[in-house]
């Protein structure tokens, strides 16, 4: 398998996608160092599969970083970032401020950090792989939740910008970029509904993972890949200034 022997870095892994994920790295060979802000969240993911380590902390704060890269023991071959917040979808005048700065953080500090720590062990490894999850709102706005969009947007653009600079180091950057996905993320957005009672087709947290794993082990870099259920996905790039 293409991630076998390989330690990879696997945030929001206490569940949803990155559970997901930490769940098929494991099946393919890999070494999972799973990490979250929820302790039991990843002790039930440790549960499901081979994990090799667990990091309690939050993506925003560099001393999780640290711990996550100490844990990797020197062999840090790929990082999928996935940890992620929804936000507020109420009126922008309403929106509570500590909310939308634990968005900022998670969503956009959270994978910022996550480059700038694992590019120095990439690099002295030789090279690597950086998996970011962004999101079709990404691609193209989401009103629902304007935020969310905004820290989105922000992902793909950095994946974009940064692919080239990293590439002479060997290291790949790559963003999927999931339409609805069945995960509590989105239970809680739309409510805490039961997701079954929706008229609506949701793609599952294994269909993302299996995207993600994919462009851990891709040669291309700079890619924004958009997934539906049941539909092949499409890689997305900004227009060419020439």
């Amino acid at each position: 398998m293409e991630l076998d022997g390989k330690t990879i870095i696997v945030t929001g892994a206490g569940s949803g996608i990155g559970r997901a994920a930490a769940q098929l790295v494991a099946e393919r060979g890999g070494r999972v160092v799973a990490v979250d802000v929820d302790e039991v969240g990843l002790a039930t993911t440790a549960e499901s599969c081979d994990v090799a380590a667990r990091v309690v902390g939050s993506v925003s704060d560099v001393s999780t970083w640290d711990r996550a890269i100490d844990a990797t023991g020197g062999e840090l071959d790929g990082a999928y970032l996935n940890a992620g917040l929804f936000g507020f979808s109420g009126p922008i005048d309403e929106y509570p401020l500590d909310r939308y700065q634990a968005v900022i953080d998670t969503n956009i500090t959270g994978v910022v950090l996550g480059v700038r720590q694992c590019v120095p062990a990439m690099r002295a490894r030789g090279g690597g792989a950086i998996v970011a999850t962004a999101s079709v709102a990404g691609i193209v706005a989401f009103e629902g939740n304007p935020v969310y969009t905004l820290t989105k947007q922000a992902v793909t653009g950095f994946v974009r910008a940064i692919a080239s600079s990293l590439r002479p180091d060997g290291i790949t950057i790559n963003a999927v970029c999931p339409g609805v996905v069945d995960t509590p993320m989105t239970a809680e957005a739309l409510g805490n509904v039961d997701l079954g009672d929706r008229p609506m087709q949701f793609i599952t947290p294994r269909r993302i993972a299996e995207t993600a794993c994919d462009l851990l082990v891709t040669d291309r870099t700079g890619v924004c890949r958009a997934v539906r259920e049941h539909a092949d996905p499409v890689d997305w790039a900004f227009p060419d200034w020439g």
